[in-house]
């Protein structure tokens, strides 16, 4: 399984963005194999609106089935749901917690957005 998970740098050792729409990037990271690789979200950082939808739509293009973010808003929650990627939220510092909490079944798929719109 391919996972996302926000990110501020570009290696397992980087900090979990807490934003999705507006993440610095994404390790997109499989489960089956242990592998990573770095996914650039520059161009959404400063977007003036549609960020999680735009984001929501380069996971989804990467072949992801899950992600893992801080906190997502009803847009992007929505892209995401559509798409059948489901959504884990955690407060872990960086991506290689994050993972270990996913591989041992600490994070619960959302089922709704924890955030409005532009927050």
């Amino acid at each position: 399984m391919k996972i996302a998970i926000s990110c501020k740098g570009n290696d397992l050792s980087s900090s979990l963005d807490p934003r999705f729409g507006r993440a610095t990037g994404f390790i997109i990271y499989d489960t089956d194999t242990d592998s990573y690789e770095h996914l650039s979200n520059e161009e959404n950082l400063n977007a003036n609106q549609g960020a999680g939808i735009q984001t929501a739509q380069k996971i989804a293009n990467a072949g992801v089935q899950g992600v893992i973010s801080g906190h997502i808003g009803p847009k992007a929650f929505s892209a995401l749901d559509a798409g059948n990627i489901k959504i884990y939220l955690t407060d872990q510092s960086n991506v290689q917690e994050a993972i270990a909490a996913f591989k041992n079944g600490q994070l619960l798929p959302a089922d709704t957005a924890d955030k409005p719109g532009h927050w």
